[in-house]
Parts: structure tokens; C-alpha cells; sequence
């Protein structure tokens, strides 16, 4: 019989905390910094955000009144390093124009809503999609929703735990429907899976013989077979 998954998944977890110990994300210093950082890293890596979020703070920027002032064209060249600025910069003001709006730059108040409502008003804003709508809610609003990207994809179709369907809930499923919701061990196991995707499961070139999964993963099992 197979192991269930639910263990699966939590001997998944330990050995990656065991291997790259905690990895205290997500790097910010406020929860409205956390999102504008989670827009800023759509598709690209987080040294470049770093770098615009440094770019933000040195000019006064990192607050919703701030954003919304800026002409658009300046913040797109201050999120440059970001990549896909100028879109970025219309998602970023998409975000503090509705924050405005509907809460009056409250955004303690927003961040409240259950994490259901919360996903759902997140996903009608312009340029948030799942990805960093659950983000957002993982991280700074604190609430345990399970974050999917690529590497986490990458490594669940390595080791052949693939849902029957190729989707972005699909993916997430396996962790919210087999994992208590804790938001520190969703926080955490992201976090680590990302880690383990940029060291060791890397996209090319994966170091099989190093990883800590291997004797699990039916992928570096034949990988190290064939070298």
C-alpha cells in the first residue's frame, strides 16, 4: 500500500527544514511593503524587486497616498529593476487606487476579511492573479492559503505527485486537502520548496545526487541511474 499522502507530504516537509533549515519569509518590513513586493515579483527574481522596493523607500514612496500620487511614468522607472515595469506600475496603482477607495487606505481593515473574501477581492483587482493573490493573503494578511508557482509545480511533477488536472487549484489542492491549515507551516513549506526549486531541483541541471528527496523522487531516481 502507498504511503498516504497527507505523510507524504509532511516527510516532504521535514526533510527539506532538516536540509535548508527555516527560511523567514516573506522579506519585508510592513504588510503593505509584503504586497507591493508580491506584485513587483511576478515573473521575474527577487534581487531585481529588492531593488525597486529600495528605489520606492528612497524616494518616500512605499505607502498607498504615495503611489497613487506619482505619475506613472516615474514609478515605472523606479521599479525598473522589477522587469515588465510599465505593467507593473499599472497593477501597483491599481491596488492602492481600489485600497483607497474601498477602505480609505485602511488596509489593517482589508487584511481582516476571512481568507475566502479576501482571495475573491484580490482576484478583481487588475493584474493579481492566484498566485499573487495568495501571496497576499499567506503573507500579509497572515492566513494559511497553500501558494502555488513554477518551482513548486516543478517539484510536485518530479516527484509525480500530479493532479489530474493541469490547473493552478488543482496543484494547490494537494496541500490544502491533505495538510492541517496552519499558516506557519504553509508559510514555511513554500518557502522551502522555492529553496530546494533555486539550489537543488533546479530547471536544468538538477542536483539529483545532493538532494534529500532523492530516494522519493522517481525523476532523480532515473537521472542518477543514467549518469
Amino acid at each position: 500500500m502507498s504511503e498516504p499522502l497527507n505523510e507524504k507530504l509532511l516527510d516532504i516537509y521535514k526533510r527539506l527544514f532538516r536540509h535548508y533549515g527555516p527560511q523567514h519569509w516573506w522579506p519585508g518590513d510592513s504588510a503593505f511593503e509584503v504586497i507591493i513586493g508580491a506584485i513587483l515579483t511576478q515573473a521575474t527574481s527577487w534581487n531585481g524587486v529588492s531593488k525597486a522596493i529600495f528605489n520606492l523607500k528612497a524616494q518616500d514612496l512605499m505607502n498607498p497616498n504615495a503611489l497613487r500620487t506619482v505619475g506613472q511614468e516615474e514609478l515605472a522607472g523606479l521599479i525598473k529593476p522589477s522587469v515588465y515595469f510599465n505593467a507593473k506600475a499599472q497593477k501597483v496603482k491599481a491596488f492602492v487606487q481600489h485600497l483607497g477607495e474601498h477602505y480609505d487606505d485602511d488596509l489593517e481593515a482589508f487584511l481582516k476579511r476571512d481568507a475566502h473574501h479576501l482571495r475573491h477581492e484580490l482576484l478583481s483587482i487588475y493584474g493579481i492573479g492566484e498566485e499573487t493573490a495568495d501571496d497576499i493573503v499567506l503573507y500579509a494578511a497572515a492566513k494559511p492559503i497553500f501558494v502555488i508557482d513554477a518551482y513548486t509545480r516543478r517539484i510536485l511533477d518530479r516527484l509525480e505527485l500530479i493532479p489530474t488536472r493541469d490547473t493552478y487549484g488543482s496543484y494547490q489542492s494537494i496541500f490544502m486537502d491533505n495538510l492541517p491549515h496552519d499558516t506557519g507551516l504553509f508559510n514555511e513549506y513554500h518557502a522551502l520548496l522555492d529553496s530546494h526549486a533555486a539550489e537543488t531541483c533546479r530547471k536544468k541541471r538538477p542536483s539529483c545526487g545532493e538532494c534529500c528527496l532523492l530516494d522519493i523522487c522517481p525523476t532523480g531516481t532515473r537521472i542518477t541511474a543514467e549518469q
